[in-house]
């Protein structure tokens, strides 16, 4: 028998199976290296062509260290360079405010929605960022 948490439904929701219901069938080893959160918070995000400028807003479903579900206003293409930036919900010393900018490629989509894989992130406020390799 399994450890509970090992497998996972692959969907939007990625609810944790338990092995005291083993009759699912249609399951699938979890790809992804690390736990999401459901976190929803507002993100600005800008597609990185070099040719054009495409930018856009959304919201977050749901992220992890290596990657963030994300909405759209229109599909983006996978494949696609994006910086991502999330208003942090933490405030750094009680009063200055946050956001996460993190780069990557668009990984997977849908309709209004968007994955993206996380290659580098940073924590920025009005002066200073702490740069992390991931």
């Amino acid at each position: 028998m399994l450890p509970c948490g090992i497998y996972r439904i692959i969907d939007f929701m990625m609810t944790p199976l338990s092995e005291t219901n083993p009759s699912r069938f249609n399951l699938m080893m979890e790809r992804r290296s690390s736990d999401r959160f459901p976190i929803e918070r507002d993100v600005r995000y800008k597609i990185l062509d070099g040719r054009t400028v495409v930018t856009g807003i959304g919201r977050t479903i749901d992220m992890s260290s290596s990657g963030v579900l994300f909405t759209t206003e229109v599909p983006l293409m996978q494949g696609k360079r994006l910086e991502l930036s999330v208003s942090w919900p933490a405030q750094l010393n009680n009063t200055c405010a946050l956001k996460l900018v993190a780069l990557g490629r668009v990984v997977r989509t849908a309709e209004d929605k968007a994955a993206l894989a996380i290659e580098k992130y940073e924590f920025r406020t009005a002066g200073r960022s702490a740069i992390v390799t991931v």
